[in-house]
């Protein structure tokens, strides 16, 4: 038996498939004289000068009822469909010419046509079927003052006793979720047709891609020489330091030792300062690469971090194989930047890890802190630019108040 939520939650979809299929019944007449109207007054302005600020104007306001189909759809979808529209600059005639060779143009003139038969028929079916079993469901209330001199003797008996009008009142309620289901189908069938033609084709979607790469390779290139200032920087201003001093303090004692002077306090200062450098070159070398990352992989350099942070963490490790060392870096330093996060900004008493592994590696930390975490901040948007390198996605849930959720989402070599 489906719980009051799974309930509730059907009768939700049910209303808004039922909502969709309704609309169609005007939205459809409405798409297809609009679409009529728009061919003729294109053909028309063609043959003048007015043909290419026509055309432009026409397909803006095309674009604009079509975007209005994307979000109706999301009452079916559970969100809008993306638009698949590329950007357009330029003089008119430059743009008439970018509009006309997007094929979202023509598939948005297509969506108003199909919609026409295909919201009539199904949005007509859909309603029928509505009709037809919540006048079942009522007909106790209604069906005694139906006239029934003529008809059958079966429908007198159920239309004109009261145990006969209970009994289509009982059959209605068992008809109600194949009355649902139905709804539901219908709006599925018709939210098909309009993602097939609606959403973005494999031409935009290139497009897009090819964008997104180039942003994303500009992003690695620039978090590429920032860590490289960062490590020219440490080393300076630590390591380097540290042994260019120590140097110094080795040299002065070379000279005392000719004088037959005390040196030992110097050689001691010498060894703590190279001491000291060698402990710079150990954290500098963990911040780009863990050794026990490389040595015994992610969930054991997972359960070290875990281990050094000062509040509670759960860490939950489903990866039965060694990943590539790119994703298994990637995935280190983001629960590494989270708990740190989680540590210094938040104030949390505890947090979650976990990592699961499917077509994609899925790395999510938790914590119950005081939220408010800025996704734009630069320790998130360094990760960000780590996990974009890999084709993969950072999401930050940081509501103020709390809780904070980051997940990242990394493709890894089934």
């Amino acid at each position: 038996m489906a719980s009051p939520t799974a309930v509730t939650l059907r009768m939700v979809r049910t209303a808004k498939s039922l909502a969709y299929l309704v609309t169609s019944l005007v939205a459809g007449p409405a798409g297809f004289v609009w679409t009529l109207l728009t061919t003729v007054l294109t053909a028309v302005g063609a043959i003048t000068a007015l043909g290419a600020p026509v055309f432009v104007g026409v397909t803006w306001l095309d674009r604009c009822l079509a975007d209005l189909e994307r979000r109706r759809a999301a009452w079916v979808l559970g969100a809008p469909i993306p638009s698949p529209y590329l950007p357009i600059s330029g003089p008119v005639h430059a743009r008439v010419r970018q509009i006309a060779a997007q094929p979202a143009t023509w598939r948005d003139m297509a969506w108003f046509l199909v919609l026409l038969p295909l919201g009539l028929t199904l949005g007509v079916a859909a309603v029928v079927s509505t009709v037809v079993t919540a006048a079942a469901l009522t007909a106790p209330a209604w069906a005694w003052s139906v006239p029934q001199r003529r008809a059958h003797p079966l429908v007198q008996q159920a239309m004109g006793t009261p145990g006969g009008r209970l009994l289509i009142a009982v059959a209605a309620i068992a008809l109600i979720p194949v009355a649902s289901w139905l709804v539901r189908r219908l709006a599925s069938v018709q939210v098909q047709v309009a993602q097939l033609l609606l959403a973005p084709g494999e031409h935009g979607r290139l497009i897009r891609r090819a964008e997104q790469l180039a942003a994303t390779r500009a992003r690695v290139v620039d978090a590429q020489a920032a860590e490289l200032r960062r490590i020219e920087r440490d080393l300076h201003d630590g390591a380097q330091a540290r042994i260019v001093a120590a140097g110094m303090t080795l040299a002065l004692a070379e000279r005392r030792a000719r004088t037959g002077a005390a040196v030992l306090d110097d050689l001691s200062t010498a060894r703590r300062q190279l001491d000291e450098a060698l402990a710079d070159l150990r954290r500098l070398v963990r911040g780009i690469h863990p050794p026990i990352l490389t040595d015994r992989g992610l969930a054991a350099a997972l359960s070290a971090l875990a281990a050094d942070c000062p509040v509670p963490v759960t860490v939950t490790v489903t990866v039965p194989d060694r990943l590539t060392p790119a994703v298994e870096s990637a995935a280190y330093f983001v629960v590494a930047e989270g708990l740190a996060n989680a540590v210094k900004h938040a104030s949390a008493q505890s947090c979650t890890v976990t990592v699961t592994r499917g077509q994609r590696l899925v790395v999510e930390v938790a914590d119950d802190g005081s939220g408010g975490a800025d996704p734009a901040g630069s320790g998130l948007d360094g990760l960000r630019r780590r996990i974009e390198a890999l084709d993969g996605t950072l999401t930050v849930s940081s509501p103020p108040g709390g809780p904070t959720r980051l997940t990242a989402e990394v493709p890894c070599a089934s």
